[in-house]
Parts: C-alpha cells; structure tokens; sequence
C-alpha cells in the first residue's frame, strides 16, 4: 500500500466520505462565508454566446456604417 492511501480513507459508491469528519467540516465552514455563501444563478452558456454574437455584429455594423460616413469605403 502506498502511502496515500494508508492516510485517506476509503470513498464510497458514490464518490462521497473521500475527507475525514473534520477536514468536511472545514470544507462546509469555508464554503458557508464570505464570497461562497452567495447564491448565484445558473450559468447560461448560451445566452452568453448571444450576447457575444449580437455585441460584435453591432460593433462591425457601426464600423462599417462609421467607414462610409468618412468616406473611406
């Protein structure tokens, strides 16, 4: 046995019980305060990736329409 698994102990079937009571305990506290605590929405790749297309459609339509009114195209 390796040394790493000697001090950890076993996890369960579902992935879970892989830190000690007080390490968790830890791990919960830190989680629970500051920044962590805040509930957040989901995040929306798609919507995201929207804004993104309809922000740079926009800045390329302005470009261009700023191009002709100089002159330039």
């Amino acid at each position: 046995m390796h040394m790493s698994e000697q001090n950890n102990p076993a996890p369960d079937a579902a992935g879970e019980g892989r830190l000690y009571p007080e390490d968790q305990a830890k791990v919960d506290a830190f989680v629970s305060r500051g920044i962590n605590s805040v509930e957040r929405k989901p995040f929306r790749p798609l919507r995201l990736v929207i804004v993104l297309v309809a922000i740079v459609t926009g800045l390329s339509l302005f470009s261009q329409l700023l191009a002709r009114w100089a002159g330039i195209y």
